[in-house]
């Protein structure tokens, strides 16, 4: 994998693990939450990786069916979209 792909999903696995960490502190305090559409967005986008480290860490999100089937939807997403992407560039 390219050094600047891997980047990518190191970032954006950070700005996903915190934004499920700012939502479940906000749904302790009964704040205004992240919108799960928000965070599908970013797992889709390749934050997946920080959204599993954080729904474990933070037992955020793992109790939700609904979410948790998309959330997985999003992750043979993004798999596929990669793999297409590296093989296409690969034989270029």
């Amino acid at each position: 994998m390219p050094f600047a792909i891997a980047g990518i999903y190191a970032v954006l696995s950070l700005v996903t693990f915190i934004s499920y960490g700012i939502d479940k502190s906000a749904a302790r305090k009964g704040a205004r939450r992240t919108p799960e559409a928000e965070l599908h967005v970013l797992s889709l986008l390749g934050g997946w990786p920080g959204a599993l480290i954080a729904q474990r860490v933070f037992r955020h999100k793992t109790r939700k069916q609904p979410f948790r089937a998309y959330f997985w939807v999003t992750v043979v997403v993004n798999c596929v979209a990669l793999v297409w992407l590296l093989t296409r560039f690969a034989s270029a």
